[in-house]
């Protein structure tokens, strides 16, 4: 079976794209300024004014915290609906158990915000659905020209259980000194966060505690990031699977593991290092600039069927596959408590410009996504450099991947404007590298490779205002549904038809058949 022997269709989109605005994701990071350090290091849950209409404060935070809302009796009353993420026990959502739509493919379900974060222009740039599916959280931060490490941000939940939900009032909001990057929920307790910052720090909050929410933090040392933390993820330990470290990569070339202990603080356990003279060499790729040696690391994705293999991200659009079995020293000298490892193992033929999203396919061990400025997404075989295919989405950047969890050949993209600006917060010499895009486009991409091998099947009109789309993530327990973040500070949910829900016959067949045709 040949690649294009699995389309048989090309569905027309069914909403028409929106042009955008959207500037670069990448940045440099500079340390935080005295008054940042001293007062305003510590995250707080933003308590109740009257100019903030999204605030869960006060004795209100704590019951919203507790219960997903106040109730018409009276406020900080339990609400009759509760979730497990905010402290106590959960019960059935309202989409519990639906598999999908009939008939209209994608309906949007909530339009969530944060008045206060939207009215200072933040951005949305990370989603993360809890371990019960109930709860969405989004990251507050920028992703375009400035230094935002001491730009005052935050971190919101809303519990989608609530009867009462109000899209413009979270759950639960905690206050962050800088710009939040990137976000990803505990795999197990409902109610733990971590959080990657433009200043280089790895926080973890508790969203059961409003009042006091962080947990810990890994604090500005030598072991923290030098440069904006684009990727947290959550790994069980090696000799305990039940507990649970914080992974995080930036575009300082380091890719990190912290363990929670005592005190509040995220302690560094493993560290990892790439090095552009230690790629590699198994495929072709532009010659470094004088003075270049650390390849800056923009988001990774790991295994369903391999715990230690990982795939990254870079600035310099290849994607790497690493392992954290990696014994190999770095050749660098950047300060570390630990020893830093080469995790890189094989190298994959590059983008047209750095790699935004990466993103493991949940049903085949050797198949992987990549997304990123140059407008396409390639698939990918571990088993080799070159990409199976490389899917065209016209004249934009594309800032988000991901697998569906339930469909073996669907898979969604966000995508947003190609600005002159969007690369000059890279590294100078990058910038010099790459040529800009220039069509203005933002949008959420479904596509369903058993229908169309280069087209999408739908396109969802995420704003009004054609914003760029920054993030998205499938919700693996309600996998109808698909949360996405923009450049407007909004959060939509989407509902999916049963069309992206429900396994074909051979779907799983006709991938794996795939996979071995790469191999060949």
């Amino acid at each position: 079976m040949s690649w294009r022997s699995l389309t048989n269709s090309k569905t027309a989109p069914i909403a028409s794209r929106p042009q955008s605005s959207a500037l670069e994701a990448q940045g440099r990071r500079s340390r935080w300024s005295a008054t940042a350090r001293e007062g305003g290091a510590v995250a707080m849950a933003t308590r109740a004014r009257p100019w903030q209409l999204c605030s869960a404060g006060s004795a209100g935070a704590v019951a919203l915290a507790t219960s997903g809302a106040a109730s018409a009796e009276g406020p900080g009353r339990p609400g009759q609906l509760q979730d497990e993420t905010l402290g106590v026990a959960s019960v059935p959502s309202q989409w519990r158990g639906v598999q999908g739509i009939r008939g209209k493919t994608v309906t949007c379900l909530h339009t969530l915000g944060y008045p206060p974060a939207q009215g200072q222009g933040l951005h949305v740039t990370g989603v993360s659905w809890n371990t019960t599916g109930s709860v969405v959280a989004c990251a507050y931060g920028r992703l375009d020209d400035g230094d935002w490490s001491t730009l005052r941000s935050f971190v919101c939940a809303w519990n989608l259980d609530r009867r009462s939900l109000n899209p413009r009032q979270p759950s639960v909001v905690v206050e962050v000194p800088s710009a939040v990057m990137s976000l990803a929920f505990h795999p197990t307790q409902p109610s733990h966060i971590a959080g990657g910052l433009y200043s280089g720090e790895v926080l973890v909050w508790d969203l059961s505690r409003p009042e006091d929410p962080l947990l810990w933090r890994t604090g500005l040392t030598d072991d923290t990031h030098t440069d904006p933390v684009y990727q947290v993820v959550w790994l069980p330990e090696r000799r305990h699977s039940h507990r649970f470290q914080v992974l995080s990569v930036a575009t300082d070339g380091k890719v990190l593991l912290w363990q929670g202990v005592g005190a509040g603080q995220l302690q560094l356990t493993r560290g990892f290092a790439l090095v552009m003279q230690q790629l590699p060499r198994n495929t072709k790729l532009r010659k470094p600039h004088r003075g270049e040696t650390e390849v800056g690391a923009t988001a990774v994705a790991f295994s369903s069927f391999d715990p230690s293999l990982f795939v990254l991200g870079t600035e310099g659009g290849f994607p790497l596959k690493c392992s954290l079995a990696a014994e190999e020293a770095a050749l660098t000298r950047m300060p570390a408590s630990v020893p830093l490892r080469a995790p890189a193992q094989f190298t994959f033929s590059p983008h047209g410009g750095p790699v935004y999203s990466v993103s493991c396919s949940p049903f085949h061990r050797n198949l992987f996504l990549s997304a990123g400025t140059d407008g396409h997404v390639h698939l990918y075989s571990m088993l080799q450099a070159q990409p199976l295919t490389s899917l065209q989405l016209s004249h934009k950047y594309l800032f988000a991947v991901r697998w569906s969890p339930v469909r073996p050949l669907v898979f969604a993209a966000a995508s947003g404007e190609g600005a002159q600006r969007t690369l000059k917060r890279l590294r100078p010499l990058l910038w010099a590298s790459y040529p800009p895009l220039s069509l203005p486009e933002g949008d959420v991409q479904l596509f369903d490779l058993q229908k169309s091998s280069q087209k999408p099947t739908v396109l969802i009109k995420q704003t009004q205002d054609e914003s760029p789309v920054y993030c998205l993530e499938f919700n693996c327990q309600q996998t109808q549904l698909l949360a996405a973040g923009d450049a407007k500070g909004t959060v939509k949910v989407w509902q999916l038809s049963t069309e992206f829900t429900e396994q074909g016959p051979r779907e799983t067949e006709d991938l794996d058949q795939l996979a071995a045709e790469v191999a060949i």
